[in-house]
């Protein structure tokens, strides 16, 4: 396909990376031509230098017979009007990044207006995940997420006691054609090797044949549980702490958002109803003891700065906080925030490129996939004959750290895979990937090459 990418800052090269594993034709136009230079050097994409709000050169580079125009710049209005230029020009599907609370109760409208196929908004994503871990306190519904005759289960280790201390080939025994595809430990999801041991506080994913899987969630479930979550407090006024805070209190929690900025201090409290502003300092700890600090239910923190954020999660986690979220930017600090406790650690980069992923991609290729915490994706594929990952022994495909091959829907066979089985045409795949590793997933859909 051919894919425009307008915007070259981190939504925009985090895209054209992953889509280059798609074997896509990728052109990214910015009006900064020391950044595209810098672009050009480390992938392998044409790369335009001009203002993509002048028709003329969308008309001079053909976007009429472009299969998508994603338009992820600065500015709200310069992507929505880039984007219905584009469509007006005959570009099959375009999609625009919005991320002012303004335009977010007009979406339909602007969409309907502007003749924009879809819109994302980092923010409201990245707010969407912490209110389902926050008041659901799980990301499955009910606990169980089913796709055909496979099933995937949540629980912790708490409601198997039985489990903890075993290695994942221990596991095997205990439940067998059962596969554990991922663990929720400390704030961080990761996928287990053959190694690795269960730990009492560890939330395990677990994935099988829908009928034992549900004879296993009589065993495990909550029944309600729901949070007696009353008091939260959030750091940072901006966009994220705008979202968050005006839905937790239409649940009825208590909210505080502490803000340095005096005049977005303003905004917030002109435009959040039943939320107590705060204008002050967060790393200044006898401001927020003050404020109560150790009384709080939860405690977010989300500023826009990641070091800031990471330090005041760990003040408060030290302290007894239940539920301690950080909005986290930097693929760097992933082993960090493990060693830290921290409960949940979400980058909206990730989760933003997930989603327009999955939409380019359309229901042709993934059938459904869900969020797991905002840090991994589950989902559901169709194999075809092309796929690099087809006819050939998992054991030899070579799969980074961050994917695995969960199962396998043949027929009316459900395969719990090992590094013997091989995916055929067809199948139905299920694959559970770390959010942080989609560009390596989208390289195993890329058509096989070959050589003469």
């Amino acid at each position: 396909m051919k894919i425009a990418i307008v915007g070259a800052g981190k939504l925009g090269i985090k895209v054209a990376n992953a889509l280059l594993g798609g074997d896509h034709s990728i052109t990214i136009i910015d009006k900064n031509e020391d950044v595209l230079n810098k672009v050009s050097q480390q992938l392998d994409v044409l790369t335009v230098c001009g203002n993509a709000k002048q028709i003329s050169l969308l008309k001079e580079h053909e976007i009429g017979t472009f299969d998508f125009l994603l338009a992820v710049t600065g500015s709200d209005e310069k992507n929505i009007v880039i984007a219905s230029f584009a469509k007006k020009l005959g570009c099959s599907k375009v999609i625009a990044r919005v991320r002012d609370p303004e335009h977010m109760n007009q979406l339909d409208f602007i969409k309907e207006t502007m003749n924009i196929d879809h819109i994302v908004n980092p923010d409201m994503a990245i707010t969407n995940e912490i209110y389902k871990y926050l008041v659901e306190k799980y990301t499955l519904t009910g606990g169980v997420f089913s796709t055909g005759k496979v099933a995937l289960i949540q629980f912790g280790v708490k409601r198997y006691k039985s489990l903890a201390g075993l290695s994942m080939i221990e596991v095997k025994s205990v439940l067998p054609n059962m596969l554990v595809v991922a663990i929720s430990r400390n704030g961080k999801i990761i996928i287990p090797h053959g190694s690795t041991v269960i730990e009492p506080t560890d939330t395990l994913y677990l994935i099988g044949e829908k009928t034992q899987i549900m004879e296993l969630h009589k065993k495990v479930h909550e029944k309600g549980k729901y949070t007696n979550l009353q008091k939260v407090m959030i750091v940072g006024g901006g966009k994220t702490g705008f979202y968050l805070a005006a839905k937790l209190a239409e649940f009825g929690i208590s909210v505080k958002v502490v803000e340095i900025n005096k005049e977005r201090c303003y905004y917030l409290s002109t435009h959040l109803d039943n939320v107590m502003v705060l204008h002050g300092d967060a790393t200044d700890m006898s401001l927020l003891e003050e404020e109560n600090l150790d009384e709080m239910d939860a405690f977010v923190t989300a500023t826009g700065f990641d070091e800031e954020n990471l330090l005041l999660a760990l003040n408060a986690k030290q302290r007894g906080i239940e539920d301690v979220i950080s909005k986290i930017s930097r693929e760097g600090y992933r082993d960090l925030i493990e060693k830290m406790g921290i409960d949940m650690a979400l980058n909206p980069l990730n989760i933003t490129a997930s989603t327009i992923l999955r939409y380019i991609q359309g229901k042709k290729r993934v059938i459904s996939s869900l969020l797991i915490q905002g840090q991994a994706e589950i989902m559901e594929i169709i194999a075809v004959n092309e796929m690099k990952l087809v006819n050939i022994p998992l054991k030899e495909l070579d799969l980074p750290e961050g994917v695995l091959i969960a199962g396998i829907h043949r027929g009316q066979q459900v395969i719990i895979p090992d590094g013997e089985t091989r995916i055929l045409e067809d199948d139905k795949v299920i694959i559970f990937c770390l959010l942080s590793d989609i560009a390596e997933l989208e390289k195993l859909f890329r058509k096989k090459r070959h050589f003469i």
